[in-house]
């Protein structure tokens, strides 16, 4: 990770905040990795990062970078793009995987080539979206690249008329069919001889939708992990999160989530994406799922360092 630094103790730069509409989770995101991996002994610099980024890291000459933003930008190859460039090596995964999975139509098309069942969607101008239904509710409006619930619209069942969508939302949007069922989620920690893989699954109960408080907010959902589920489901996702990860040629941590109707045994659990930079907030999965395989906070951020490379 740090051969020819000639540094004792290792300098980290931990990425986070950034411009993304998910810039406040990566600022929770980074200063909990940063106060953690200072607990194992490295020298960290917080990087909150700006346009002017390319410059900072040349001047700060970090040995590695732990990425720890979210959203555009951060998550979908750019910044491991201008990481290669300066050829420091990263945490998570590389360019094109981040790409791939940031863009949720493309990562349909990964998972459907490799028989991982999926929910019928179609990707829409937000004019022809709001002018009349384009699918029979109920269903779901989304950006097809952002993350973490962010401007999602649920349309019920029975509904009159089309979502009106905000401002912000993009030109283009996923709509897809509405899943009923439970959330399921599983995370993988890397793929490769003698690293952990697939982690365990968690059932996600919340009182609604599991939107972007659901996900952030204390309280906003309750975590049962491992899931109390029947083998065969628990497995499946298992399974199913390893060949996500696989397909979309992850590295480090990724986490896949599910829909599954219980009424429809096997047939009713679907992918609904893969998460190339899961959260590491105080009420995020992926920690609770490391711990529970015996990685706690500190071991798993001193793990994804560990994993760090370019050319990823």
């Amino acid at each position: 990770m740090v051969a020819g630094s000639g540094r004792t103790t290792p300098k980290i730069a931990v990425l986070m905040g950034g411009p993304s509409s998910e810039r406040e989770v990566s600022l929770s995101t980074g200063r909990g990795c940063a106060q953690a991996l200072r607990g194992e002994g490295y020298e960290v610099i917080e990087v909150d990062c700006g346009p002017d980024l390319p410059q900072r890291l040349a001047a700060l000459n970090p040995d590695v970078c732990f990425n720890a933003l979210h959203g555009r930008w951060g998550e979908d190859g750019c910044v491991q793009g201008i990481l290669e460039w300066l050829r420091i090596p990263y945490t998570h995964s590389g360019v094109l995987a981040s790409a791939l999975a940031m863009d949720k139509a493309r990562t349909k098309d990964v998972y459907r080539a490799h028989g991982l069942p999926v929910a019928q969607s179609v990707l829409c101008t937000k004019t022809e979206v709001m002018a009349g239904h384009v699918m029979t509710p109920p269903y779901v409006v989304k950006p097809n690249n952002e993350g973490s619930s962010v401007g999602v619209y649920l349309v019920p069942e029975g509904a009159n008329a089309p979502p009106r969508l905000s401002e912000t939302m993009p030109t283009t949007v996923m709509v897809e069919a509405f899943l009923r069922g439970r959330e399921l989620t599983c995370s993988v920690m890397g793929d490769g001889p003698g690293q952990p893989g697939a982690l365990t699954v968690t059932d996600i109960l919340t009182d609604g939708w599991y939107d972007y408080d659901a996900k952030y907010k204390p309280g906003g959902s309750r975590h049962v992990v491992p899931a109390v589920l029947p083998q065969q489901i628990f497995d499946a996702c298992m399974d199913m999160s390893l060949t996500a990860h696989r397909a979309l040629g992850c590295r480090g941590v990724s986490r896949t989530d599910f829909r599954w109707d219980e009424d429809q045994g096997l047939s009713g659990l679907f992918l609904l994406e893969t998460n190339t930079q899961p959260g590491m907030t105080p009420t995020s999965l992926t920690p609770e799922q490391a711990a529970v395989c015996g990685y706690d906070f500190g071991a798993l951020c001193r793990w994804l360092l560990e994993d760090a490379s370019c050319d990823r």
